[in-house]
């Protein structure tokens, strides 16, 4: 979730520091993500998740998830990180970012993506790809598009926004690696 209407992208403006999550952050992660999840603007997660659904998706089922925090230990922002598919799939990253409302607009979302894009190389994925982008989240899709990703679909009318109805969702992709030699 990025959220905001405006389309302004900016470096980080706070210092942070992005680390692995630990279990000591969930009291400070499931307010965050319980907010972000029950505006139901942003994710095609249910609004009324319990904090153990929430959980299982966003900590348990991804390879990793990272926080971010500010100097004085607050919680700005966080994203997970699995692959996209199974088997023959694998090789493609997904990822799934918030930034509470509080620290929008100050470049978190976009050193999570950079930062997410590293821990993918050094994974071995050789792509990243957003499989639900909901069109109206103009400021991530700029910014996605920013870092490099392109729209490779647009499913129509697949989101059930409360305030705008049926909106597009997009497909988004970044190729991370050169491929390999064919011999």
């Amino acid at each position: 979730m990025i959220s905001s209407s405006k389309t302004r992208l900016e470096e980080c403006t706070v210092e942070v520091l992005i680390r692995p999550y630990t279990p000591a952050d969930w009291p400070i992660l499931w307010p965050v993500l319980e907010t972000t999840f029950a505006q139901g603007d942003t994710y095609a997660f249910p609004t009324d998740w319990t904090a153990e659904e929430t959980q299982k998706a966003w900590i348990v089922v991804p390879l990793a998830t990272f926080v971010a925090v500010s100097e004085d230990n607050q919680l700005v922002g966080t994203y997970y990180i699995k692959a996209n598919q199974m088997g023959n799939g694998a090789h493609t990253a997904n990822c799934g970012y918030v930034v509470p409302a509080a620290f929008a607009g100050q470049g978190i979302a976009t050193r999570l993506c950079k930062h997410s894009q590293q821990e993918a190389r050094r994974l071995g994925f050789l792509a990243m790809q957003f499989n639900f982008v909901v069109a109206t989240n103009t400021r991530a899709v700029a910014l996605w598009q920013h870092l490099g990703f392109q729209i490779v679909g647009t499913v129509p009318r697949a989101f059930q926004h409360p305030q705008h109805g049926l909106v597009a969702a997009y497909v988004m992709h970044k190729w991370l690696a050169d491929p390999p030699q064919q011999p």
